[in-house]
């Protein structure tokens, strides 16, 4: 009888520890997160299965927010340089309008002085009409005047065409910055509309959830960093970078752990290409704005060439700039609720790399160039 008895008390024993779990799971709302790998089993297929979805739709929208917020920031950089067109216009408008009033008074200082002689003429009464060009026949007003009469009115002539110009070059500049205006508003609702659609997602993430999107991300940016080195397109070795190039990293490190703020160009938070932007502006080789002008207007060079201080472009649309700083490793401002920090350079796909400084040297005097010790992925 005992004999039989130790089978049947592990059969019940083993029976209760299958029922353990079930009973567990059965007993909370959520479900627990899978088993421990089990052998063979592929832990990035695993996540990705269960949070495939759900991490294409965090990115797109991250990737979404940014390109309105470079749309947005174009808009901004091109109404300044407007103004700036518009000032200038401004300036030379008036400047113009003093040239043709003085050349009127002249003209009517020698109309008057005719009259006043009993010397007038045709020309006298074409010089004193309102709009004394409109009919004129330069043959036929040759013929009437002196030399120094004809040559008076033909300058007045090119003086008031000159103004005319300049006015209606300056009406279609108000223009432009009228509908600049309007599309800045739109942009600027665009990026407020996206960035809202990444808030609402992400604040509607459990914690779990959160973490495991985040070990997601923290892998594949890991074996896309992989991929690259093995590759063989990044250089084994980082030149030196340029005086200039020197002080970019350095101005942009120092910006670790800041904001990303929408449209931001410091001192106090950033967007990707503000961070860029202003570190290059501080060490004074001013940039374009935005990402798209910086890959647009930028000299190109290839990766196996990059050297600190140059500019890494992301997505084919030049969506997202980082700056190299050596050691396969970029500083960038990453996106909305993130701060700026320093990543792997292949954690997302590179459309090309840029060099604002193509012209100066590099920069030994200070010693080889060392990758500033610096965690990676400092801040969210």
């Amino acid at each position: 009888m005992w004999a039989r008895a130790v089978p049947r008390c592990c059969v019940v024993i083993t029976v209760a520890a299958m029922l353990l779990p079930l009973a567990a799971r059965s007993a909370d709302a959520a479900p627990e997160p899978p088993p421990a790998v089990a052998p063979g089993s592929d832990p990035l297929a695993d996540s990705k299965a269960a949070l495939g979805p759900l991490f294409i739709q965090v990115h797109q929208l991250y990737q979404n927010s940014e390109a309105a917020t470079e749309r947005y920031n174009a808009t901004v950089s091109e109404l300044a340089q407007q103004q700036s067109t518009i000032d200038d216009l401004k300036a030379k408008v008036e400047r113009q309008q003093r040239q043709v009033d003085a050349g009127i008074d002249v003209a009517a200082q020698l109309a008057a002085a005719q009259y006043r002689n009993g010397d007038a003429s045709g020309f006298a009464d074409l010089l004193l009409s309102k709009n004394p060009y409109e009919t004129v026949d330069t043959a036929w007003l040759l013929a009437e005047a002196s030399r120094s009469q004809a040559g008076l009115l033909t300058r007045l002539k090119s003086d008031q065409s000159a103004l005319d110009s300049l006015k209606k070059q300056a009406e279609g500049v108000l223009e432009r910055s009228r509908m600049l205006a309007a599309e800045q508003e739109q942009a600027k609702a665009e990026a407020a509309r996206q960035l809202a659609a990444v808030e609402h997602v992400v604040s509607s993430l459990t914690g779990a959830q959160r973490a495991d999107l985040e070990r997601l991300e923290k892998t594949e940016e890991g074996q896309a960093q992989a991929a690259l080195l093995a590759s063989g397109v990044l250089g084994k070795d980082d030149g030196a970078p340029s005086q200039p190039g020197r002080a970019a990293v350095t101005y942009a490190l120092a910006q670790i752990g800041k904001p990303y703020v929408w449209g931001g160009v410091g001192p106090d938070g950033y967007d990707c290409s503000g961070l860029t932007s202003q570190a290059w502006l501080h060490a004074g080789r001013p940039i374009p704005r935005t990402s798209q002008e910086q890959w647009a207007q930028l000299q190109h060079v290839p990766l196996k060439e990059l050297r600190p201080g140059d500019l890494v472009i992301y997505h084919s649309g030049a969506t997202h700039v980082a700056m190299y700083i050596g050691g396969g490793l970029v500083v960038q401002a990453p996106h909305a609720g993130a701060t700026v920090k320093v990543s792997p350079i292949g954690g997302m796909p590179i459309l090309g790399t840029v060099r604002p400084d193509p012209k100066a040297e590099a920069d030994e005097k200070d010693g080889t160039w060392e990758v500033p010790d610096i965690p990676q992925d400092t801040g969210e």
